[in-house]
């Protein structure tokens, strides 16, 4: 396959084929990280916080147990191959939840947004998309490599990973402490109610995961059996933006990647997701201050996923899969980051609370 096929093409299609999965979990499962916070805070519900517990604990299981045969190797994954800065994953996440909050969604929401016919998100993706490369590899990019320096792990490190550490100070094998972990976070999540009077939630993320450890995976027999240098990646939705717009824009000069297979798959899963449940409409921004402020939130979140080293997908999901010290430290500050601008625009509209 890998004669006929470019190498490009297949981590592109294996991009395509996660995110479509996502796409369809966040129009027909409600899988949100903005909506999980704001359900937990103020709509007395932690069945959405417990979804993403699931993806997780899924996500965790299929990742080790590719590590335990051998067919993923952590010290090629992205997250466990560059040494972690907590102030970053802090201060990152901060900016980034705070910056959701006033946008009104993540980069991977607005994307699915974008599938069902909102155009306020199709300027949350663009802003999104072009802040995070002005911060990567643009005009600021001098300045946050000062700041928030990025060193790859030597060999013979120890990946900057809760299992790999465990195993480091313990002896127990990373794969059977990551896989334990996982199990139990799973078991944590899943054991409610909610799930048991509706199991739809707990399917939608257990798909979640799925996405996730198909991304691992599928780039780790690219890699393991090509002649290209191909990265062994999971879905993000911060630099791949701005790389899809770029691709759009340059595509002659540039091959297709898995971040652009992974972003397209979105928009058309969650394309068909709202057709499916009858919900496509086209939506615009009537007021001037709504735009003001999801244009302000977008280039935070663009910026904060930069530094965070990922987004609510790319940390919150598949950083944790990988048990990457940075995962849980970063979702916090996300969580915090999200609650203090919710809290921020209730007041807003409510000053007499």
């Amino acid at each position: 396959m890998l004669e006929s096929v470019p190498e490009h093409i297949l981590v592109a299609i294996v991009g395509l084929f996660g995110g479509l999965l996502l796409g369809l979990a966040a129009r027909l499962g409600r899988f949100c990280t903005l909506g999980a916070i704001e359900d937990y805070l103020y709509g007395g519900s932690d069945t959405r916080i417990r979804m993403w517990g699931i993806a997780i604990g899924t996500a965790i299981l299929g990742s080790f147990g590719l590590m335990a045969t051998g067919f993923v190797e952590a010290s090629s994954t992205y997250y466990l191959s560059i040494r972690w800065l907590p102030w970053a994953s802090v201060i990152g996440g901060l900016m980034f939840g705070y910056g959701m909050a006033l946008a009104g969604n993540c980069g991977y929401g607005a994307v699915a947004r974008l599938g069902g016919g909102d155009l306020r998100s199709f300027v949350i993706v663009l802003v999104m998309g072009v802040s995070t490369y002005v911060v990567l590899s643009g005009p600021l990019a001098p300045l946050r490599d000062a700041l928030f320096p990025q060193s790859p792990v030597l060999p013979g490190d120890i990946p900057p990973g809760i299992a790999h550490a465990t195993q480091h100070w313990t002896g127990i094998p990373a794969t059977a402490v990551g896989l334990a972990l996982g199990l139990a976070i799973l078991v944590a999540s899943i054991a409610s109610r909610a799930f048991r009077d509706n199991p739809k939630s707990a399917i939608w993320a257990v798909v979640v995961g799925i996405a996730i450890i198909s991304g691992w995976a599928g780039t780790s027999w690219v890699a393991n059996n090509g002649f290209e240098a191909v990265p062994v990646v999971s879905h993000s939705f911060a630099a791949p933006l701005g790389e899809s717009i770029l691709w759009w824009m340059i595509g002659s000069a540039q091959p297709v990647s898995f971040a652009v297979g992974s972003v397209a798959g979105v928009w058309a899963g969650a394309f068909i997701g709202s057709l499916i449940k009858g919900h496509f409409r086209w939506e615009a921004c009537e007021d001037p201050r709504e735009l003001r402020r999801q244009i302000f939130g977008a280039a935070l979140m663009g910026v904060g996923a930069v530094i965070a080293l990922g987004c609510t997908v790319g940390q919150g999901i598949s950083a944790f899969s990988m048990l990457a010290f940075s995962a849980p430290v970063t979702f916090i500050a996300i969580f915090a980051g999200a609650s203090f601008g919710l809290r921020q625009l209730i007041v807003g509209f409510n000053p007499a609370e």
